[in-house]
């Protein structure tokens, strides 16, 4: 039987809080949620509109939101559960920095040959290879809103704790090869994220001098429906499983999952990542990937002293993807919903909480001319080393 979860605040919020530290693979300070100046965000927005002046009219309402936005007006509960929804990394590597190819689809099992098969229907009802092939950068810009609450046992398919919803909105840039750089205000709170090819970092508002870091990783975001050429890369090693409705569209489901290898280099000394498994759902009718899943689930030994018990984070990630439009010859989905659960058990306890995310593209250009591998350079605390997350 599922019982609400206490705040973090309660009695138990330094276990609940270290157990999180491991799950958000960051480390979360014990001091209270404090104000920070703005002006380091602004210069990095500033820096990137000036490389890219085409689109600097257009981005400048959006930066004049974001760095007016006052840090530290939401509760750490919220940002904790907003660093896991906004920042979550993919555990395979994405190569954008060569030519898209598809293998012969007779090589492999049945299931995996379907699979390139269905692969191949995307990729033309994506633009195409020529289409995809043109792309060597790009910007996104979004709007986002977000509810957030726990999971009552009484009504466990609606979030509960937290009246109306939260603004904000994201900027996402992508260099080939590897080289990525993302940030999201969302009431007040900040999170950042970020890769140069050969280390990836988050960053929250929350802790600004302190950053997390570990070996380069693609966003979850880029699966979203805005990036098909890392979606094509993703799925090229998938299997098919067998076929679903989702949002009334017959689906074929692509599975992918994680290696004993990768799974045994997410891991820590007190935490085990058991389980991460991703699934796409692509419409027989229209070729598009629908539908994104993506579940973790981390077995971490018990914070609490004398204690040799585990508890369970399950996350898991689902993204509904709609409104798909042609920019460049690429299409891109313009509209999604992506629904974080976050599932704890163990010790006699369990507990479940939930965000929703709504999430509308307002802008997408390809190519940025004159962005350089220096727009993507990370935070000074982070050391250009091989770390394992």
């Amino acid at each position: 039987m599922i019982r609400s979860m206490k705040k973090l605040c309660s009695k138990s919020y330094n276990d609940h809080q270290n157990e999180l530290e491991m799950v958000l693979e960051v480390s979360l300070p014990e001091e209270k949620f404090t104000k920070t100046e703005t002006n380091a965000a602004t210069k990095r927005w500033q820096h990137m509109f000036n490389l890219v002046r085409p689109q600097k009219d257009r981005a400048a309402r959006w930066l004049t939101t974001l760095s007016s936005i006052n840090d530290g007006s939401k509760d750490k509960e919220f940002m904790y559960f907003l660093k896991i929804a906004a920042s979550s990394f993919i555990p395979f590597q994405v190569q954008l920095g060569h030519a898209l190819s598809l293998p012969p689809v007779t090589n492999g099992s049945i299931e995996a040959s379907r699979a390139k098969y269905i692969v191949q229907q995307y990729i033309a009802a994506t633009g195409g290879f020529a289409a995809m092939n043109t792309v060597n950068s790009m910007y996104v810009v979004g709007e986002v809103n977000m509810v957030q609450g726990k999971i009552q046992e009484d009504d466990q398919d609606k979030p509960r704790g937290r009246d109306g919803s939260e603004s904000g909105a994201y900027m996402l840039w992508q260099k080939n090869p590897n080289m990525w750089f993302m940030e999201l205000v969302v009431s007040g709170c900040r999170v950042s994220a970020g890769s140069d090819g050969t280390v990836t970092w988050t960053q929250s508002s929350l802790n600004p001098s302190q950053s997390s870091k570990g070996p380069p990783r693609p966003l979850r975001r880029f699966f979203q429906g805005i990036d098909p050429r890392s979606t094509v890369n993703l799925f090229l090693n998938a299997v098919c499983i067998g076929e679903k409705l989702i949002m009334n569209e017959d689906c074929f489901i692509l599975k992918l999952d994680t290696s004993q290898d990768i799974l045994k280099a997410q891991s820590k000394a007190n935490m085990e990542t058991t389980q991460h498994i991703i699934q796409g759902y692509f419409s027989q009718r229209t070729g598009l990937l629908i539908q994104f899943e993506d579940t973790k689930l981390v077995k971490i030994k018990s914070t609490r002293k004398g204690c040799d018990r585990f508890v369970y984070y399950e996350t898991s990630m689902e993204s509904s993807l709609e409104d798909y439009k042609y920019i460049n010859g690429v299409n891109i989905a313009h509209y999604g919903k992506t629904v974080t659960s976050i599932y704890r058990y163990g010790q006699g306890e369990s507990s479940r909480w939930k965000i929703e995310e709504t999430s509308t593209v307002k802008e997408v250009e390809f190519n940025i001319c004159s962005l350089t591998a220096d727009s993507f350079l990370p935070p000074p605390d982070v050391k250009n080393e091989e770390h394992v997350v």
